[in-house]
């Protein structure tokens, strides 16, 4: 298991050469340290509670993260089997985001940075125009998207869901983002 890393100092990564893998591993790797320092020091009260209309909680929003990247890298792209794929959202796509009251901030936070780890490797030992692999996400007669358009997928829903963190954590003590 990783150890949670500490968060990466807020100015956005500088860029590392022209090679677009790297550019996207290390935005997702700067997104996943953003929504950890966002949660970091939020009483458990803070992570299950909500401030807002819709009703999704801190602690909903960083499930959702641990299971939307690996329902893209390992079940999507690398069609690998994975437990409960939906289970951020009750089994299904449009299911509200759920959290078991068993589930532990550290735990998440586990999850997500391996998560992260394990999006490297997959990163790292494929093409950005692969495609997707039959089998786990997508099935035989689908169209599967290739690696880059996934990666763009995922890294939208991190930079979105890192800025709903942000005014979250706004609501709950007045902490503001960048």
């Amino acid at each position: 298991m990783a150890s949670i890393p500490e968060p990466v100092p807020m100015p956005e990564p500088r860029p590392q050469g022209t090679d677009p893998k790297r550019l996207f591993l290390g935005y997702l790797d700067y997104y996943r340290s953003v929504v950890t320092a966002k949660v970091d020091g939020m009483t458990d009260e803070e992570l299950r509670g909500s401030r807002l209309p819709s009703g999704w909680t801190p602690l909903e929003l960083l499930t959702h993260l641990v299971h939307m990247e690996q329902r893209w890298l390992r079940w999507g792209f690398a069609a690998e089997a994975v437990e409960a794929p939906w289970g951020d959202s009750q089994g299904s796509s449009g299911g509200r985001w759920t959290v078991d009251s068993g589930t532990s901030l550290e735990m998440l936070l586990t999850r997500l940075h391996d998560g992260g780890a394990r999006t490297h490797e997959i990163v790292e030992a494929a093409e950005l125009t692969d495609v997707a692999a039959i089998g786990g996400r997508f099935a035989a007669g689908t169209t599967p998207p290739s690696l880059l358009w996934i990666l763009f997928h995922v890294l939208q829903e991190y930079a979105r869901h890192a800025g709903h963190i942000d005014i979250a954590r706004e609501l709950i003590d007045g902490s503001v983002g960048e």
